[in-house]
Formats: structure tokens, sequence, C-alpha cells
């Protein structure tokens, strides 16, 4: 296979504004179907974005054998039924984040994922893709802020619309679900190890009956992660990793603009520098890396197991503020 043929499900804004145009533009692959189950309106979003095909049903673009891969962006509640049965239907599947309701329903999907071998599956963190990241990597490895103690994240922004998903908590909604999985991700992407102790703390919206706000502090053995994250905050975000000798500010951790550059400050011995990386799409770059895995046929960039371990962590989380205590993991 040297070119992909994707089909997403559903016509979802995200999906619009990001993946569709960053599977465009990518150097592995076009979009060849959309389904929605209204069947107008797939037609609509296929005309405006040049997709040859347009169903009225997943199920549809599930049986068309001209599809190599599968872009999942529906609800969270969703994200596992239908990957698994895009694998069903011989499809790789590039899936939204969080990969799951919970730790199980992950696992579920991991075990079914290993009856089909030739089947590539994986979490669409696109944060990882970005070089801003590799640069702080490459700082970290070369001990320029010297031995890292902890990290801290923030992701915030205001949504206050009774039909978004992020509102409604039988789909999976709340921003522990939507944001602060990324916090965690990146924690545990920096330190390359799992939380061996979790503490939540969350504020129910009284409205929605999901989190409006939610904190966490993650420990790995000798160092730390906090974060916090918000959906009835004004937007802001921000990662900084403290270390003996300085520390790491990244201004945009997780979705910089695609069309201007990202910036990095380092501090170390009290002198403060910018680093910039240069403007890229990351959704593209996450599109072309899974792509290629595709193509050569070689492992996912981000293996399931990683997102089974990060449910493990968002359900950490939810059972520390049941239980009001940290959980041991």
């Amino acid at each position: 296979m040297k070119h992909i043929k994707w089909g997403v499900l559903s016509t979802s804004n995200f999906g619009i504004n990001h993946l569709i145009p960053a599977i465009s533009a990518s150097e592995t692959g076009s979009v060849q179907a959309i389904a929605s189950r209204d069947t107008e309106k797939a037609k609509k979003v296929a005309g405006e974005l040049n997709i040859p095909v347009s169903y009225g049903s997943y199920e549809e673009l599930l049986a068309d054998d001209s599809i190599d891969a599968i872009y999942n962006p529906l609800p969270n509640h969703l994200h596992v039924p239908w990957t698994i049965k895009a694998m069903e239907s011989g499809k790789h599947v590039l899936c939204e984040k969080p990969i799951a309701m919970n730790r199980s329903e992950a696992e579920s999907l991991l075990q079914k994922a290993r009856d089909y071998p030739g089947l590539k599956v994986m979490e669409a963190f696109m944060y990882r893709f970005h070089p801003q990241w590799k640069e702080v990597r490459s700082l970290l490895e070369r001990k320029e802020i010297g031995t890292v103690q902890s990290i801290h994240s923030v992701f915030n922004y205001y949504k206050d619309d009774p039909e978004n998903i992020r509102n409604r908590p039988e789909m999976g909604g709340g921003g522990l679900m939507d944001i602060g999985c990324y916090c965690i991700s990146l924690s545990r992407y920096l330190f390359g190890q799992e939380p061996d102790r979790v503490y939540g703390e969350l504020e129910l919206d009284p409205v929605y009956g999901v989190d409006r706000k939610a904190s966490g502090i993650l420990r790995f053995k000798d160092k730390m992660a906090t974060f916090s994250c918000s959906t009835k905050t004004h937007d802001y975000q921000r990662a900084i990793i403290y270390g003996t000798d300085g520390l790491i500010e990244v201004e945009r951790p997780f979705n910089p603009p695609g069309d201007k550059p990202a910036y990095i400050f380092h501090t170390k011995h009290g002198k403060r520098n910018t680093i910039e990386t240069k403007a890229v799409d990351q959704y593209r770059l996450q599109v072309d890396a899974f792509g290629n895995s595709i193509i050569n046929d070689t492992d996912a960039p981000t293996p399931l197991e990683d997102a089974v371990a990060n449910m493990s962590v968002i359900d950490a989380v939810f059972k520390s503020v049941k239980e009001r205590a940290a959980v041991e993991m």
C-alpha cells in the first residue's frame, strides 16, 4: 500500500476543522468518504470538502471495501464500539482521545485489537507529534535543567452549551475526560513511567452534572506531577517542568496554532532563553506518522497499551474523588 484511503465517521466540527484538512494535506493519504446519520448533512460536508463519497450511516462506510483506514471522532462513549466495528471490517483506526470511557473498556479494545495483528489502532494524542516536544525531550536528556523534579500543567477553556458533548455525562463529558487527559498523558510521556499514587479533586457543574474543574496530584516514585483543567474558565494552557538547575515552560503545550511558531522558555541558573520551533500542523504530522506505520507495516507510533495506561490514571482520579483519599496504583 502506497496511498491510504480514509473514511471519517461523523461530520463533527473537530474532524472538519482539523483532521480532514490534515489528511487532505498529508503525504500518505486522502479522505475517500465521510458518514453521518443525516444523509443530507453528509452530502453537504462532502461537497464542501471535496470528499468523493458520502454515506447516511456509519455501517455503510465500514462496508466500503475501498476504505483502508477510519478516523473516529465520535463522542467518547462510541469510541470503543465503533473502533471495534471498524476493525471487524478490516480497517485501521485512528481514534480520538480519550480512547474509552474507563480502563475496563480500553482493555476490551486492546484485547480485540490482538485478534487483528495486521491492523493499526491508535489514540489520537496529536500534541506528541509537534516538534516542540522533541526539543523539550532533548533538553531533558541533556540535563539542561538538572534532574527533573516535577511537572505542572494547565488546560482550560470556557464552554457553556448544553448540547455540546463535553457537557453530557452519558457521553463521557467533563473536563477531566476532555482536557485533563492531556495533562495526565503529558506527565506520563515526559517521565516515561506510570504514577504509583494518584489524588484528585473535582467540582461538578450543578446544571450539566459533569466536572467543570478538576485537579490532580500524580506521584512517580521520587517525582511529582500536578495538573488542573476547567471547562468553565478563560482559555489558557501551560506546562512547566521543574529541575534542580532550572525549568522549562511550554507556552501552548497541547494545541499550538499551526500557522505560527511555538515557543519554549528555558531558564537555567537564572538566565531565561526563548526557543522557537517552526510552525507545523501537528494533526498532519500525526496522520503521516500513523499512515507510515500502515504503509510500512511497522508498529503504530503510540501503542494501545499507552491508551489503557492513561485511562487507568483517569479512573484513579475519579476513584480518589469518590473515596476522598489517594489511590495506590
